[in-house]
This record gives structure tokens, sequence and C-alpha cells, in this order.
């Protein structure tokens, strides 16, 4: 239990849907599935990255197929996102959508509507607060903030190059998994 405690959630943020598609896959690829993995973004991120009435494409119907099985492999971040908008929730007095293990946090967080309480609730999760106010900035300009929280180091080292192969940005990788096993 120990060990359980030490790890802590790593993030990163994509500045596009095909980098955190990407991102995403090396989730999945690890065994990773939507109930291991964090989302934030803006509203006006998911309208732009995510569309309502996009052109159907084999991600598109994959999401759709996923969006009540679980997610499928490849077309995985389209599910969680439809997951985020029929399961996912605005949080109250914050201008974001929140999905997985961070948005518990923010809605306490958020519930209040005070300035800052993204800034706190990262910082809460254990993220350093400079790191949680770059990420802030990202999500309001329309950024994709994912987390996870990697059940060994293997699989840190594994997202932390696979995250910066899929153009990730400031990938959050606390000390704890930095650890040499």
């Amino acid at each position: 239990m120990a060990d359980e405690r030490s790890r802590q959630m790593m993030t990163c943020m994509f500045r596009d849907r095909e980098a955190a598609e990407r991102g995403y896959g090396c989730l999945t690829s690890r065994g990773y599935g939507k109930d291991d993995v964090s989302l934030l973004m803006s509203e006006e991120g998911r309208n732009r990255h995510f569309p309502k009435k996009a052109t159907t494409t084999e991600l598109g119907s994959k999401a759709a197929e996923g969006a009540g099985v679980g997610v499928v492999a490849g077309g995985g971040l389209g599910a969680l996102l439809l997951g985020l908008a029929a399961a996912g929730f605005a949080i109250p007095g914050l201008p974001i959508l929140a999905m997985g293990p961070l948005a518990a946090a923010l809605t306490g967080a958020g519930a209040g509507g005070a300035v800052g309480a993204l800034v706190g609730a990262l910082v809460g999760s254990g993220i350093p607060e400079e790191r949680a106010k770059i990420y802030e900035t990202g999500i309001k300009e329309g950024g994709i903030v994912m987390g996870v929280t990697p059940r060994s180091d293997e699989d840190a080292e594994y997202f932390e190059r696979e995250w910066r192969n899929a153009r990730g940005e400031q990938i959050y990788r606390p000390p704890a998994a930095r650890r040499v096993a």
C-alpha cells in the first residue's frame, strides 16, 4: 500500500486532437482505460477539437461504438470525449470540463467559484504550482491536459517518452515516478 500512495499522477498538455489521440493511445497500449485517465479542457477547446458536427471518420465511428462499451484502441480518446460529454461534467464556477480522478478534486475546488480554483485543485493533486499555472493557461488557450497514475516506473518512463513523441508539452513526472527500481 505504501508504494501505491507514493505513486502520483503524471500529466501532460496537448495542443491539438492528433497529439492528444497519440498520447492517449500510448496509455491504452499499456492496458490503461478511461477510469485511469484524467482529462481537462475548456468547453471551447472541446468544441474546437471535437466538434459535434464533425465529418464521420473511422475515429468517429469507433468513438460512437466505444461510448457504451468502453474505450476502443485507435479511437480511444474520441470515445473518452463522448463519455465526457455524456458522463463527464462542467465544473461549477470554472470554465472547464473534467473527467477522471482529477474531476472530483476540481468539483470541490470549483464549487466556490474562486479565482485560482483550478490551480489550487491541481496543486492539491500533487502538481507543482508553476506547472498548474501553465496548465491553466493552456486549457484557456484550448489545450487538453491529460493525466494518469503510472502503475510502474517502466510505465512512467514509457509515457514520458511517448508523450514527447506525440508532441506533448509540459510533461510532469513526479519525483516518486522517477525512482530507479
